[in-house]
C-alpha cells in the first residue's frame, strides 16, 4: 500500500470574511505553516469533466504583487502543460503569451 501525506491550508477571515492570512503545511515538503498572500488551487473532476477552483489571497495584497504571481503561474502552468502533453508548439505559444503579459505589465522577468 502507498504512503499518504497531507498538505492543509489556513485561512483566517476578517468580519467579512476576506481573508486575512492564509497558512500552509506540507510536512512531506519540508513546509511548516509558513504564510503566504494568494493560491491558485485547481483540481479536475474527472467523473464530471470539469476543473473545480479556489482562488484566494489577502486583502491587503499589492496589484504589483498579484501581477507577478499571476505571471509566474501563468510561465508554471506552461511549463506543467509541456511536461504532461510533449505538445512542444502549444507550449510554445503559451509562452509567447506569458512573454506578452509581462511586458503588457511591465514585469521585470528576472
Amino acid at each position: 500500500m502507498g504512503k499518504n501525506t497531507n498538505i492543509s491550508i489556513e485561512v483566517q477571515l476578517d468580519e467579512n470574511k476576506i481573508p486575512e492570512k492564509i497558512i500552509w503545511s506540507a510536512p512531506d515538503g519540508g513546509v511548516n505553516e509558513e504564510e503566504a498572500q494568494a493560491l491558485l488551487m485547481s483540481l479536475w473532476d474527472g467523473k464530471n469533466q470539469e476543473t473545480l477552483r479556489m482562488d484566494l489571497w489577502v486583502k491587503e495584497m499589492p496589484i504589483d504583487q498579484m501581477n507577478v504571481f499571476f505571471h509566474q503561474s501563468l510561465v508554471t502552468m506552461s511549463q506543467t502543460f509541456l511536461r504532461a502533453t510533449q505538445d512542444e508548439k502549444m507550449a510554445a505559444t503559451m509562452n509567447d503569451f506569458c512573454d506578452f503579459f509581462a511586458e503588457k505589465l511591465k514585469i521585470d522577468r528576472k
